[in-house]
Formats: C-alpha cells, structure tokens, sequence
C-alpha cells in the first residue's frame, strides 16, 4: 500500500480571528505539508480544485500549484484532486494543455484525477439554472474519452459532442515520456467505482469514512476492473481512500491534538456544500455544526477505523486494516491540525509507519504507465 496526503486550502472563521493573513498561511501550509511529504516518502499529494467553497476550501486555481510543486518536490507525484473538465469551468483543450504541461514540468509525475463540482452551490456558479445536478456526469461523460485522443493522435481529431465542440487542432505540449499520466475519477456512490473501474479508472475515494467502508468499496471495484474497457492507453487499477491523521510521540499527545483541532467544523463544511452526497441522519445542517470532538469521541472513532490517531505503534495498526482492506494507496486528509502538529503527523509516518508497509521504490502509476 502506498500514501499519499490530500490538501485543500482550509481556511476556517475561526482561525482569521485577529489574523488578516489567515488565507495566505493556509495556502502556504499546504505547500509545507507537500514539501515535508516529499521527504517523508509520501508517493503523493493530491490537490482540491474548488470555488467559492468560503471556509471549507481556498485552493481554486490548483494547476498553478501544481507548477509550483513540480519544481519544490522532487519524487512525490502531484495529482490534481481534482481538475474539473466540465466546458462551462475549464475548456477540456486548456484541460489537455495544462496536464501534458504539468507532466513535463514534474518529469513524469503529474496525476491526472478529474470530477464534476463539490455539489450545488459550485456547480450553479458555472452552470446557472440547472435543475439536476446529476447532469454533469452526462457532460463528464461527454469529456473524459477526449483526453487521451488529444495527448495521443498526433493531430487531435477534434469533436462535436452534446455539450462541447472542437475543430481539428494539435493539442500542444504532448505529454513527457509514455502515454499519458494516469487518469482518476472522484468517485462517491458505488455506481461510481463501478463506471471508474469500467473506463480503467482509478478511484480517487474522498468520501470513505471508515475501514469497513473501505473494504466493501476496493473489493467491488475488483470485481469488475478486470472487465474495463480503458478510454486510454493503459488501466489505472488503483482504489485511494482518504483518512485524518494524528500522529504524535505519545497517545495522549495525538489524542489532545485531535480533540484541539475543531475537527468537527470542517466535517460541518463537507455537508455545507457537499448536498449531492446523501445527507446522514443526525448530522445538522448548516449553519448548525457538529459538536467538537471529546477525548472519548476521538478513542471511539479511532476504535471504529474512522481515524488513525496516537503514537507510531498504534497509528500502524489502524493503517495495516486499511492495507488488509486492500486498499492501493491511504492518503491523509490534512489541514485541520496545527502547522507544527501536521508536520509532525508527516514526519512521524516517514520515520515509522511507511518504511515498515510501502518498501517499493517505484510507483505503482509509473509501473502502469510504464507498461501501457
């Protein structure tokens, strides 16, 4: 199993109390945590692309730090989680340019994750007046299969679909090296992971709550990726899934950390704007928000799989269920912690968890691609 971490641009009201930089520092942190993950031997750092998403994620124009990344970091693959490819947000073309770019810039590294919007509130500022919101799979759909015909035919042919057109043109730069970086899909239903693992996707699972979860979504997307039908030059046979870290020398340490983080608030986000996720029983909707976590709270749902948190030994227990889930790569969700109790999540997983599970030097996407 690999790992990877998963940053975002949080920039929560209670932290720009009394600080007008508070934006600034938490774009800042992000490139910190990727950086410190880089020498950690993190294999990845994943990306948001989000708008107007106040609070719950800053970080909008993601290609332009996945450029700065390229040039800071020098073995981590940098992943757009997402880039969203949908016409009325960014022309697929541009799409296609900004992807063989970045995948020059990064020598092979770029991760190329795709999606259709954080819910209503994103999706009908580019897409004003639109009653389902389910319709954007009908035009991610009549995107996706274009890419690697516009990275792969020497002359793009170009296209006249239902919801975007192209003339015949040579998309430039060609992406370095073979192929074409791997393709992901943010998948968030099981009907989801059942169409990545037929187009040869892999899965990009950011709303995987727990171990259990996990399982059941790795084993059918198993089932049915040896059927794919890949709509590019190879099969990204990979399922990540997304857990909170809090790693720290001592239990009690990890566990005040957690509690002190105000997690809850940015859950309280996540259902802020995710509203096309089925919304749980119990959980308030905004501006009510979830309660903080208690020291309790935080051991039951350590116990439950639904968080890695505590000293080095007992943080690699919960991380070998996600590898006997047979997950391919847990990545760690970051940004509600403190800077300095982050990186030290980061720099604890180097020195113990990731040496002793991911002992392979090569990444599995640069072996499939490798291989197409």
């Amino acid at each position: 199993m690999e790992f990877g971490i998963f940053v975002q641009g949080y920039n929560p009201k209670h932290r720009r109390e009394g600080n007008p930089d508070a934006e600034h520092e938490a774009l800042m942190n992000d490139m910190a945590y990727a950086i410190a993950a880089d020498k950690a031997g993190f294999k990845y750092v994943w990306l948001s692309e989000h708008h107007f998403l106040d609070e719950y994620s800053h970080l909008s124009a993601n290609d332009v730090m996945c450029g700065y990344l390229a040039h800071a970091t020098e073995r981590i693959h940098i992943g757009s989680g997402i880039f969203n490819p949908l016409p009325q947000v960014n022309h697929p073309a541009k799409v296609a340019e900004r992807v063989a770019m970045l995948d020059h810039l990064s020598g092979g590294r770029f991760e190329f994750g795709t999606g259709r919007g954080a819910g209503s509130h994103e999706i009908l500022g580019f897409l004003p007046g639109i009653e389902d919101m389910n319709r954007t799979k009908e035009i991610w759909e009549d995107v996706i299969r274009e890419f690697p015909r516009m990275w792969l035919q020497d002359e793009y042919e170009g296209y006249e679909g239902r919801f975007w057109s192209l003339p015949p043109r040579r998309i430039l730069p060609k992406p370095y090296g073979k192929a074409h970086p791997a393709m992901w899909y943010a998948a968030g239903s099981p009907s989801s992971y059942a169409m990545a693992a037929k187009l040869g996707l892999g899965v990009l699972g950011f709303s995987i709550g727990d171990v259990a979860q996990a399982e059941k979504a790795v084993a059918d997307y198993k089932r049915q990726i040896g059927d794919a039908e890949p709509i590019g030059a190879f099969v990204n046979d990979n399922v990540m899934v997304t857990s909170t870290g809090f790693v720290a020398e001592t239990k009690e340490e990890a566990y005040r950390a957690a509690v002190d983080s105000r997690l809850m608030y940015l859950t309280s986000n996540v259902f802020r704007y995710h509203d096309t996720f089925p919304h749980p029983e119990g959980i308030p909707y905004w501006p009510e928000t979830i309660p903080d976590l208690t020291y309790e709270a935080v051991e039951f749902a350590a116990d439950a799989g639904a968080m890695i948190v505590g000293d080095p030994d007992t943080a690699i227990k919960a991380v070998r269920q996600y590898e006997a889930a047979g997950v391919d790569q847990l990545t760690l969700g970051l940004g509600a912690d403190t800077p300095e109790n982050t990186l030290r999540t980061i720099r604890l997983f180097g020195e113990h968890i990731i040496p002793r599970i991911d002992t392979d030097p090569e990444h599995r996407t640069t072996k499939l691609r490798s291989a197409a």
